[in-house]
């Protein structure tokens, strides 16, 4: 069993001070997985650890879909790993869609993977695009999970902002529980800390 705290820390990867969330909520600590997949072997572990979940589920998968950009390593690989096909979706005019000649087919069997699961805006955004094209989104996986949502194999239950569908299944390594805080209630921000943000959408 791979420890995976341990590999974000030894990788930088697991970041504290005070960062904007992709959600717009702050927190006083990030996970960075671009620092962990920068390293193809690394990458290539941990995708076939998390394909061993999915696998001993038996859920029938066809294609794995990423959103842009922070999925995509991570979708790469998994879907290597499942020996399923790979393609992602990207923003265009702010708008979550599949591009570059991308198609579904009617009634595909396609898991939507992330980095790293908060909430599951952008991993939803994903799906309703893949639902819109005629594809069957079977579940969510990701290599880090915030803890928002609730995962296989995990007790913890979903909270309410956890916008992933509680009837499909959520695969992933590990759950890191953070801190996290709306705008006006921030403590760090009330410290006179500005918050910054290093995710895929920021610098």
């Amino acid at each position: 069993m791979l420890d995976i705290e341990k590999i974000y820390k030894e990788s930088g990867a697991l970041l504290e001070g005070h960062f904007l969330l992709s959600s717009g909520k702050h927190s006083p600590n990030y996970l960075q997985s671009a620092k962990v997949l920068e390293n193809p072997k690394r990458a290539e572990e941990l995708a076939k650890e998390l394909a061993k979940q999915i696998q001993a589920s038996g859920l029938q998968i066809d294609t794995v879909c990423s959103p842009a950009i922070g999925g995509l390593l991570a979708g790469y690989e998994l879907a290597r790993a499942l020996g399923v096909r790979f393609i992602f979706t990207e923003r265009k005019e702010g708008q979550m869609t599949l591009r570059r000649g991308f198609e579904v087919r009617p009634g595909e069997k396609v898991l939507i993977c992330e980095d790293i699961i908060t909430t599951g805006g952008s991993a939803m955004e994903a799906a309703k695009e893949i639902q819109k094209r005629g594809g069957e989104v079977v579940g969510f996986a990701a290599l880090a999970n915030r803890g928002v949502c609730q995962r296989v194999g995990a007790k913890t239950p979903s909270k309410p902002e956890c916008k992933l569908p509680a009837d499909k299944p959520l695969f992933a390594l590990a759950d890191f529980s953070f801190p996290i805080y709306e705008p006006a209630e921030c403590p760090l921000c009330q410290a006179g800390s500005e918050p910054i943000k290093p995710g895929s959408r920021g610098n």
